[in-house]
């Protein structure tokens, strides 16, 4: 799959950091450090444009280290970059500690997958097949 991008930051393009990973890591394109208080959200720009291809999408992941090291996660986790999205490409970072962190220009922020996706085709019935759940919602299926 090719992705085109245009890359208005003072980064690298996205690479792969082993040839295994799933997702690429996305860099804060920021020019003075951003301070993030506890329980605050930010919005911040990456400096990366795409045209992912139709049938894909990008998801915006948290990464791994700030969430468990520093409570930083992403806040629409996943959050999705359409195949016809143009604009800059952003992360909603917000803090989950008790401690402001500081976001440094160029740090790792997040991370994208991209992931083929189908398109649903709704089909309107009167009523739907029975299931053993049912109507049950959450917790309807115990903890155990």
């Amino acid at each position: 799959m090719k992705v085109k991008i245009v890359n208005k930051s003072k980064w690298d393009v996205p690479a792969y950091a082993t040839p295994l990973s799933a997702g690429v890591d996305l860099h804060a394109n920021i020019d003075e450090n951003i301070t993030l208080k506890s329980l605050e959200r930010t919005l911040v720009p990456t400096g990366l444009y795409m045209a992912i291809p139709a049938g894909y999408e990008g998801q915006v992941r948290p990464r791994s280290g700030m969430a468990a090291k520093h409570g930083i996660t992403v806040l629409n986790t996943p959050g999705t970059i359409d195949a016809d999205y143009r604009g800059e490409i952003k992360v909603i970072l917000v803090n989950l500690s008790n401690e402001p962190f500081e976001i440094v220009p160029g740090e790792r922020i997040a991370q994208m997958v991209f992931v083929k996706h189908e398109t649903a085709e709704f089909e309107e019935v009167g009523s739907l097949d029975e299931t053993q759940r049912g109507q049950g919602g959450f917790g309807s299926t115990g903890t155990k």
